[in-house]
């Protein structure tokens, strides 16, 4: 027995056959009735978008709040009262 590769008398042969020639001229259109592809991004993924985008930390202004709380004269009755009306507002809108 005599044998001549793997592929048997006619060498390798694709798995599928080929598809016949497909070409489109230039400007024309495809009208196809195959379904497109869909992405559907999740809330968590909309929510971690939205972290990325937000800007950076000024890291002086953080300090600078920091030590007026420490020292305690951050805390004004004018700046607990605007907090109150954002947060009943804010409340308001759900």
């Amino acid at each position: 027995m005599e044998i001549h590769g793997a592929g048997g008398t006619q060498g390798p042969q694709p798995i599928y056959p080929r598809l016949a020639a497909f070409s489109v001229e230039a400007g024309g259109t495809i009208h196809a009735g195959v379904p497109r592809d869909q992405v559907e991004i999740s809330p968590l993924g909309q929510m971690l978008d939205g972290i990325g985008q937000l800007p950076e930390i000024r890291h002086e202004k953080v300090e600078a709040i920091r030590a007026q709380i420490a020292s305690g004269v951050y805390e004004t009755p004018e700046k607990l009262e605007l907090a109150m009306d954002r947060l009943l507002d804010e409340l308001s809108g759900w």
